[in-house]
């Protein structure tokens, strides 16, 4: 990704800068003119230019112009004498990442150049993302994200989506635990089959039982006609129970029967009827201590506990945020038919800051009131809550988020690292014990897509 090419027609500037960018590791192409260098311009091109504007034949201005129209994305930064800063502005206008007026320091010319590769980086990582979404058979749901926790949720979902066992996934509320059930049967050999969801904290209990298992009438008063209940309705598929933790003690007994024997007797008859079912249970709370306090049953958690998946709440993977969030953002968008909403650095600042206690869930209600509301009640929505934050506060939070994004910019390596930030070795490992940072997290490879 450390690639740059520099256009000037002055020879000894291109060779004084590119000994420059090349001291400082950056692997640079030069040419003496824009007709040279653009038809070695293409639009997924991992790398920055460097141009300057006042060129025979084609200038920078012209050069720009073709450039944002092969790929608008990709970081243009220009060269521009002292009484061209009009038409530099100009530049900026048209689409320039940014302007260095000559004379400049080498650290001001290496600063931009590496906010601009870490621009152009963050580009081509999310438009691989996208494409491998698009790529996807089917439509079934996305796990969006880049994070390494996310990075090797996919590779386990990938893993077991065929796996005949049963799944416990855990996560907070909102982190997307009904996403990922829905990714596992979508990808699964059982994906023409039903998927049903039942959530056993919204069901009354005095129902519930009735809900899973169905029966056939006069089993009761009031139940005037056979009912089929949810296991039946998921045979050949996937039943989804959500909140399990809220399933009565009396009734974790039938389930475990039902997932050890794969058969189901509906309340009024002694018919057992058997089944070809996958069944994924969701909890947003530790199983294990509710054993240990006897509200759930050991033998039920232990038949789930075989093949476990764990969500990572969102303010654990914030570098994850601004991809979501404009995800969010685009669906809101085609679903109510308005532009979506464009936000400046503050605003996107306040997403990375923000703790999201709602995870994954509060960030797509946040994406859809920000696109109904417009520009101004979006940003001012944005704003609520700063002012609560302490500077200690905000500094913390920002300084977690960029030592987060480096380790994964750089997939854990501390000297990377350490010459990035500018930090010495003890400064940077102190920081990282603060946050509760390990540098394992972050060595895992390069496979990408989408988790909300």
């Amino acid at each position: 990704m450390n690639q740059v090419m520099l256009i000037d027609d002055e020879h000894h500037l291109r060779l004084s800068l590119g000994q420059t960018l090349e001291l400082a590791q950056w692997q640079v192409t030069t040419f003496a003119s824009a007709t040279e260098a653009l038809p070695h311009i293409r639009a997924q091109w991992p790398g920055i230019i460097i141009s300057d504007i006042n060129m025979p034949g084609m200038n920078g201005i012209a050069l720009l112009e073709e450039i944002m129209r092969r790929d608008p994305e990709l970081p243009v930064i220009l060269l521009t004498g002292h009484g061209d800063i009009s038409t530099a502005v100009q530049a900026i206008r048209l689409g320039a990442y940014d302007f260095i007026e000559k004379p400049f320091g080498t650290e001001q010319l290496l600063e931009v150049v590496r906010r601009a590769s870490d621009k152009r980086r963050l580009v081509l990582e999310n438009r691989e993302l996208r494409s491998e979404l698009e790529a996807q058979s089917g439509p079934g749901p996305r796990l969006l994200g880049a994070h390494p926790a996310i990075k090797r949720l996919r590779q386990i979902l990938t893993h077991i989506k065929d796996a005949p066992a049963d799944v416990l996934i855990m996560g907070e509320t909102g982190c997307g635990k009904e996403l990922v059930a829905r990714f596992l049967h979508d990808h699964s050999v059982r994906a023409a089959e039903p998927f049903v969801a039942i959530n056993c904290g919204a069901v009354p209990e005095t129902m519930i039982e009735s809900e899973l298992f169905g029966f056939e009438a006069g089993a009761f008063t009031g139940a005037q006609k056979r009912r089929v209940g949810k296991i039946v309705w998921a045979d050949k598929g996937t039943l989804f129970l959500d909140e399990i933790e809220s399933m009565p003690m009396a009734l974790q007994i039938k389930l475990l029967r039902v997932l050890e024997d794969r058969k189901v007797e509906p309340l009024g008859t002694n018919q057992l009827i058997t089944l070809d079912i996958r069944v994924l249970a969701a909890s947003k709370m530790d199983l294990k201590k509710l054993v240990e306090q006897g509200t759930f049953r050991a033998d039920l958690y232990y038949r789930l506990n075989v093949v476990r998946v764990d969500i990572p709440p969102l303010r654990e993977r914030k570098e994850d945020v601004p991809l979501l969030f404009e995800n969010f953002l685009r669906v809101a968008a085609t679903r109510y038919q308005l532009a979506p909403p464009r936000l400046g650095a503050e605003q996107r600042a306040w997403l990375l800051a923000h703790d999201w206690p709602g995870n994954v869930r509060e960030l797509r209600n946040l994406a859809e009131r920000c696109v109904l509301m417009g520009e101004e009640g979006a940003f001012a929505d944005l704003s609520l809550g700063c002012e609560a934050l302490t500077l200690a506060e905000q500094v913390d939070r920002f300084e977690r988020i960029l030592l987060t994004d480096t380790l994964s910019q750089h997939r854990g390596r501390l000297k990377e690292v350490q010459e990035v930030l500018g930090l010495p070795r003890k400064t940077l490992y102190d920081k990282m014990r603060k946050y509760g940072l390990d540098k394992q997290d972050y060595k895992l490879g390069d496979d990408t897509g989408e988790a909300s």
